[in-house]
């Protein structure tokens, strides 16, 4: 399984697994309108115009992806996704080390996720991520926002 930078021929692929783990996401939070499940084709691929997308395959199939680009000195990252069968293996760490490195030079990482999504909290927090700012979104879910700062 190898990491690499996807080309507009990968969205469909990358849209579809996207979708399919973000319905855990809808789930947990009784909500089936959020972003990443209503995105269109038309959307990712203007995203893909201003993000760099990496993504790893296994046997010739995207099993994960992840996204990012660089506002001033923050790396801006989002939407990682690892297929629910590959789930435990690592693959998402593997992805953001990736896109950390990718993007080498940003003093600063950052991303979201929602404070019931336990298992993501878990990985960014193993990763060296810190919350700092939470921002109501509706009476079901808050965004926890959280930062990684690089030294340098």
């Amino acid at each position: 399984m190898e990491i690499s930078i996807a080309i507009e021929k990968d969205l469909a692929q990358i849209l579809a697994l996207q979708q399919a783990c973000y319905l855990d996401e809808a789930k947990l939070y009784d909500d089936f309108s959020i972003p990443p499940l209503t995105q269109t084709h038309s959307s990712i691929k203007e995203d893909f115009q201003k993000e760099t997308f990496l993504k790893i395959e296994s046997e010739g199939k995207i099993i994960g992806s992840v996204r990012g680009y660089v506002d001033s000195d923050t790396c801006k990252i989002g939407r990682l996704i690892v297929a629910k069968a590959y789930r435990k293996q690592g693959l998402g760490k593997k992805l953001m080390h990736a896109i950390e490195a990718h993007f080498a030079n940003a003093k600063r990482f950052e991303l979201f996720t929602g404070h019931k999504s336990e298992r993501n909290l878990a990985i960014y927090h193993k990763l060296v991520y810190t919350a700092y700012n939470q921002q109501k979104v509706n009476a079901k879910l808050t965004l926890i926002f959280l930062e990684k700062l690089i030294n340098k």
